[in-house]
């Protein structure tokens, strides 16, 4: 890939240097030191991927995001020499439209460098996604127990990447309690940072919020985050598993893998929504859940940080609905069940 660097310090622009250098298969396009002349770069040559520091004066990294999605829209990845200490501004950054957040390697070692580069491979397969959708991989078969009260029959299931942040608080600030519902997310995020985002939507949300454990039920009035063990499945008795046997895919969690299994074993009612991301994950799921009898929505392009996901899924969709109109068909939704 060509790539554009942008980040204020050398020190770490030559970290980022000496790993892509290792690598052989990406090319330094340019490199930018501040935010607007990474958007100018961006307009004059662009880039299949920038790399895109957090902090930096004058614009930052989440409005420089913002201002290339805008102008030159480009793949983006952030990297930052601190994510724990910057959450707030990272997750921003992926609403504005970032793909993912990672790491600054190291300079004096090689310690982030194979992580960095099996990050990079990621990115590679998002941005040059086949054309067609292929059909989600087979579910595990199921062996969860059955019979624990509290379960709920009616799913709300969320699948989003690059602009899912921002797309999900403003879903989650507008949403009401989900009393009779409950809701899973699957959002494309580095495993290391899945932590991070949950306590950053907490604060979004009326009801609980936690990351899926191996075997949680799904009761009402809660929210799930499809957390970093494999691929999340819903199986019969309205339980949640991971799948850590899936290869080939370019995200874990995959939106594929968890509305498929939807499709394949939830008994009760179900909704499934594709937001803002790039590539096409989402969309072979969506179908096989509209073809199950599911109520199925893909967000709208003007809303939509990046159209990659909404897009490919727009034909399984029965309804494509603005952002700002998602919460209330949810809540709409939920109450019809009653």
């Amino acid at each position: 890939m060509n790539i554009g660097i942008v980040n204020d310090m050398d020190m770490a622009t030559q970290a980022i240097r000496a790993t892509l250098d290792s690598n052989h298969e990406h090319r330094v396009l340019w490199t930018a030191n501040s935010g607007p002349e990474a958007v100018r770069l961006c307009r004059q040559s662009p880039p299949d991927l920038v790399l895109m520091d957090l902090v930096m004066p004058g614009m930052n990294g989440a409005q420089a995001t913002r201002e290339i999605m805008r102008s030159s829209p480009t793949a983006i990845l952030v990297v930052t020499a601190s994510v724990n200490h910057n959450c707030g501004l990272a997750f921003e950054a992926m609403g504005a439209g970032a793909l993912d957040v990672i790491t600054t390697p190291s300079l004096a070692s090689n310690a982030g460098r194979h992580e960095f580069l099996q990050k990079l491979a990621q990115m590679a397969a998002i941005i040059t996604d086949h054309q067609q959708s292929a059909a989600p991989p087979a579910c595990q078969p199921n062996s969860l127990a059955c019979g624990a009260p509290g379960a709920t029959d009616t799913l709300v299931a969320i699948g989003c990447s690059a602009g899912g942040p921002a797309a999900l608080a403003e879903i989650l600030t507008a949403l009401a309690p989900v009393n009779q519902a409950a809701v899973v997310i699957i959002q494309h995020i580095d495993a290391r940072f899945i932590d991070d985002l949950a306590r950053w939507l907490k604060d979004f949300s009326k009801d609980p919020l936690q990351l899926v454990t191996e075997g949680d039920q799904l009761q009402a009035g809660r929210i799930f985050l499809a957390g970093k063990d494999g691929h999340l499945e819903a199986h019969a008795c309205a339980r949640l598993r991971y799948n850590p046997n899936l290869g080939g895919l370019a995200y874990q969690p995959s939106v594929d893998v968890f509305f498929a299994s939807i499709a394949r074993h939830w008994k009760g009612r179900a909704l499934g929504i594709i937001l803002t991301g790039m590539g096409r994950d989402g969309a072979a799921g969506l179908q096989a859940m509209r073809d199950a009898g599911f109520l199925t929505i893909a967000q709208n392009e003007a809303s939509s940080a990046l159209f990659g996901m909404p897009k490919a899924a727009a034909p399984f969709a029965a309804e494509i609905l603005p952002l700002a109109s998602i919460a209330a068909r949810i809540n709409q939704w939920i109450q019809s069940s009653q």
